[in-house]
């Protein structure tokens, strides 16, 4: 992309009391440069603004050009906020994977859900997943120059022939070259493998994970860790996606096949180096790992460990429970996806010991996903109305936000959480993590 195709980048947002306030810029406003240079995305910016001084040019909300110069420290930031951390434009996704959650959607919803998203530096930014068959020669350079690690990669497979029909691409079948490629710079990935039954489980999975974990070594490992996640199905996916959903039968053996690996690498490498996600003790009734299992929750994100994670942090967070009485006395309805019901049971035990409070739990699976057994993620405005409608809800309902696009009132079925609430004639209070949870039950 040539430089003078790169738009200005648009301001949402000034922080008060920053440089960026005290200079006069507002939301609106646009970055066309830094000392001469057009950022392409969040990554430029911040690597152009670590400089002591900086000479920007701005389009106004008239798009009037200016020309600024400030002096700071070179660690200062200018505290400015954008519409996208990609000034250029999304890399999109040219695999054809059956089990991208993209195409598993129903038509006509908002368009950022249907963006097959293949972007390096939104991983290293966010930690979203990519694959590396979509990087240009030119970006490889600069993920080296710029040092830009780690980075999060769906493996999914390494022998060739497996990964290629997986993902639907013959350049596919190089991911054991390029984690060579990782290794010989010193720059880190955390892998993922989605296990699809019947293609990349069993002895390839097997073979998977053994390779991956050769790249765990060092005090740079060029693989810092692994998550094996089963496959997620809905009923809108297509119909010859060859594809089948995981069993409790199947996530016993997957456990059982992993746990034995985790075993073999605390001998040899003092880590487990590869985890299981979440679901897979859910989805086959089993008992979460104690919290020592997940080192440092290095795939958290992946929910791996984020169930655990909670209810450790809750059980801290207990002591703060010993209070008077809530006054007046409140009962409200805490909404999850039944996939961690029985996990939940304990926190709803606990809370339902403060005097005057009384909360219920709502788990529920996803119909509109055609799911029996549903994370709490995935649970849209019309899971809610379908199995809440009629029902006495109490004081309000405690809705976790994973449920939510990120900084929006807005499910994943694009029904607005105001909607829902009217239509259930009750309140709706988003939270986030333990601490929003407790406030939100005893404030």
């Amino acid at each position: 992309m040539s430089e003078t195709s790169i738009r200005p980048a648009l301001i949402t947002n000034v922080l008060p009391d920053s440089i960026a306030a005290e200079v006069g810029f507002e939301a609106g406003d646009c970055l066309v440069s830094i000392n001469g240079q057009r950022p392409r995305d969040l990554i430029d910016y911040k690597f152009l603004c670590a400089d002591e001084i900086l000479e920007l040019e701005v389009l106004d909300t008239k798009g009037k050009s200016h020309q600024l110069e400030i002096e700071k420290d070179y660690d200062d930031e200018l505290g400015l906020e954008f519409e996208t951390a990609l000034f250029d434009g999304l890399i999109q996704c040219n695999n054809r994977c059956p089990f991208c959650f993209i195409d598993q959607q129903p038509p006509g919803k908002r368009e950022t859900l249907y963006l097959k998203d293949d972007d390096y530096r939104l991983s290293f930014l966010y930690g979203s997943y990519l694959t590396l068959t979509n990087i240009t020669e030119r970006e490889w350079e600069r993920i080296e120059m710029m040092r830009l690690s780690p980075l999060y990669v769906s493996v999914h497979a390494t022998e060739p022939e497996v990964r290629v029909r997986l993902l639907k691409n013959l350049r596919a079948g190089k991911i054991l070259e390029q984690l060579k490629w990782f290794k010989e710079r010193r720059l880190q990935i955390h892998a993922q493998v989605v296990v699809c039954p019947g293609i990349n489980d069993g002895e390839h999975l097997q073979q998977t994970v053994l390779d991956l974990a050769k790249f765990h070594s060092g005090k740079v490992p060029a693989v810092a860790s692994v998550a094996v996640v089963p496959v997620g199905l809905t009923r809108f996916r297509p119909a010859e996606d060859e594809l089948v959903p995981v069993t409790p039968e199947k996530a016993r053996e997957v456990i059982a096949q992993v746990q034995a690996l985790q075993a073999q690498f605390r001998r040899q490498k003092k880590s487990n180096c590869v985890w299981l996600a979440d679901e897979w003790f859910l989805i086959a009734g089993e008992e979460l790992p104690a919290a020592s299992h997940y080192e440092n929750y290095p795939q958290i994100g992946n929910g791996v460990g984020s169930i655990r994670q909670f209810l450790t942090q809750f059980e801290e967070a207990a002591k703060r429970l010993l209070l008077p009485a809530v006054s007046p006395a409140r009962r409200l309805t805490w909404v999850v996806g039944n996939a961690v019901e029985k996990a939940f049971e304990p926190v709803v035990q606990r809370l339902n010991q403060v005097e005057g409070l009384d909360v219920q739990m709502a788990a529920m699976p996803s119909e509109y996903w055609g799911q029996k057994i549903t994370v709490t993620g995935l649970l849209t405005g019309q899971d809610l109305l379908k199995n809440l409608q009629g029902k006495d809800l109490g004081d309000g309902i405690l809705l976790p936000s994973v449920m939510l696009k990120h900084g929006e009132a807005l499910f994943l079925d694009d029904m607005p959480v105001d909607e829902v609430a009217e239509k259930l004639g009750t309140k709706i209070v988003p939270v986030t993590g333990v601490d929003e949870l407790i406030q939100a039950c005893l404030a």
